[in-house]
C-alpha cells in the first residue's frame, strides 16, 4: 500500500468533521492546504485550511472570484502553476496579483467533483517555485477524490441538521431511492455510496426530496449523468 492510499483511507476512516488537510501535508512537499467549497449547490467557503497562508489563498480565490481553483473546478482538471511568477496574467489576473503580493510561489489545484456535481477544490501552496512530480500530481488527485466525498457530505449533513437537506438514513429502505441509486452508480461509474451522495445533492440542489428525486431517474425524467441533471 503506498503511502497516498493509507492517507486517503485515513481520511475516508476519519469521523465527520474532522480536520481533511493534514492527510495531504503529510505526503505531499507543499507548505499550505486549503480545502474550499465553490459555487452551486453548496455555496463558494473554506473547509479547512492548514495555516495563515493557506487561508489567505482560499480567501483570495474566494473574494474575487477568480483563480487557479476555479479553473480547475471549471475544466475538471489539475491547474499546475510551479513558478507564479511566470505564470501569464490573462487567466485570473486579479487573483494573480494577489497570490504574488501574498508570498505564494507556486500553487496546485485539483477540482473536487462527484459525478457532475461540482464541489469545490483543494490548493496546494508553496512558498517559492516548486515542482510536484508526475507520482505526488497522482497521489493529490487520490486524497482529493476522498476528499470530495468527505466536504459532499459534512455538507449535506450541514444542511440537514437545519432542514435545508434530506439526509434521513431511515427513509432509504425505500425501493426506488436503492434503485435510483444503482441506476445513477452504473451511469457515473461511482460507486454505490457516491451515487447516494449525488442523489442527496441533486435533491439539495433543487429543494426537493430524495425519493422524489429517485422517482424521476427512474421515470428518466431527469439524467444525473448531464450537467447539474438536467431534465430529458
Amino acid at each position: 500500500m503506498s503511502d497516498f492510499t493509507a492517507a486517503a483511507n485515513s481520511m475516508q476512516a476519519a469521523p465527520d468533521g474532522a480536520d481533511l488537510c493534514p492527510s495531504f501535508l503529510a505526503v505531499l512537499p507543499v507548505s499550505g492546504v486549503g480545502i474550499s467549497t465553490l459555487g452551486d449547490p453548496l455555496g463558494s467557503a473554506t473547509v479547512c485550511a492548514s495555516d495563515a497562508i493557506a487561508e489567505r489563498v482560499d480567501e483570495i480565490q474566494l473574494d474575487l472570484g477568480e483563480g487557479p481553483c476555479w479553473e480547475s473546478l471549471a475544466t475538471r482538471r489539475p491547474v499546475l502553476e510551479p513558478d507564479l511568477s511566470a505564470t501569464t496574467g490573462d487567466r485570473w489576473p486579479a487573483a494573480l496579483e494577489a497570490l504574488l503580493r501574498a508570498g505564494i510561489g507556486a500553487v496546485f489545484s485539483f477540482p473536487m467533483r462527484i459525478g457532475n456535481i461540482p464541489v469545490g477544490a483543494v490548493d496546494l501552496s508553496v512558498d517559492r517555485e516548486h515542482v510536484l512530480t508526475v507520482g505526488q500530481i497522482r497521489g493529490a488527485v487520490e486524497l482529493t477524490e476522498v476528499a470530495a466525498r468527505r466536504v459532499l457530505r459534512g455538507a449535506l449533513l450541514e444542511a440537514a441538521s437545519d432542514g435545508r437537506a434530506d439526509m434521513d438514513q431511515g427513509r432509504y429502505s425505500r425501493r426506488e431511492v436503492h434503485q435510483a441509486t444503482g441506476m445513477v452508480a452504473a451511469q457515473l461509474g461511482v460507486t454505490v455510496a457516491d451515487a447516494l451522495l449525488v442523489l442527496q445533492a441533486h435533491a439539495y440542489a433543487t429543494e426537493r426530496t430524495v425519493r422524489e428525486v429517485a422517482s424521476d431517474v427512474i421515470a428518466r425524467r431527469i439524467d444525473l449523468d448531464r450537467p447539474h441533471g438536467l431534465e430529458s
